[in-house]
């Protein structure tokens, strides 16, 4: 019963293009507003922090940032300074990106004792904002998606999803998944598994 749940739910997006929030191609929040939010069976009462909507990239990430501290411990608690979501699902690349963080960017190495919570990344255009690594990594539960094949990956991210979870030698710059190995559960299918050992797989 979403009635029961949703006036007790915040969501936030681990990222988000800096574009108008009805923009039906590039807007995450767009295309969940028509997958989930809104509608026969939505999430109605979820509390969803969205973005103002422009191409300012820096503007959107310190507005963003104020909006999460904005929502009290009960709605969004803290530990360490840090906000700790019950539940982070996070995507990830071939190239190894989680959220926007992009190999071989700065971004990734942010870090430390107060750490900004929401980065500006200007990697593409329209610019993006991410959550932090420190910020993923202090949800109480990690979850890290892969799934699905192409023509021309038949065997899906199988490649990425060793290197994340089971390589040597690899860096969060190199590969920024690796940022959450020893918090994350990784759920994928049998293609994007394929290239790891029977001791990773359930």
């Amino acid at each position: 019963d979403v009635a029961s749940w949703a006036p007790h739910t915040t969501v936030a997006y681990v990222n988000h293009k800096c574009v108008d929030m009805d923009d039906g191609a590039l807007s995450t929040h767009a295309k969940a507003r028509s997958k989930f939010l809104n509608g026969a069976g939505g999430w109605d009462g979820v509390d969803v922090v969205v973005l103002d909507g422009s191409a300012d990239g820096p503007a959107e990430a310190e507005a963003y940032a104020q909006k999460l501290r904005g929502r009290d411990g009960d709605a969004l608690p803290r530990n360490g300074g840090m906000p700790v979501f019950d539940l982070a699902l996070i995507g990830v690349g071939d190239d190894g990106h989680v959220g926007s963080l992009y190999p071989d960017r700065d971004e990734v190495a942010v870090g430390g004792d107060g750490a900004p919570w929401v980065l500006s990344v200007g990697a593409k255009d329209p610019p993006s904002i991410t959550l932090s690594l420190p910020v993923m990594r202090s949800a109480k539960r990690v979850v890290v998606a892969a799934c699905g094949v192409s023509e021309k990956y038949p065997q899906g991210k199988s490649e990425g999803m060793r290197r994340a979870i089971a390589a040597d030698g690899e860096t969060i710059r190199s590969f920024p998944a690796v940022g959450l190995r020893g918090v994350a559960t990784w759920v994928m299918d049998a293609a994007a598994g394929s290239a790891l050992g029977d001791s990773y797989l359930k």
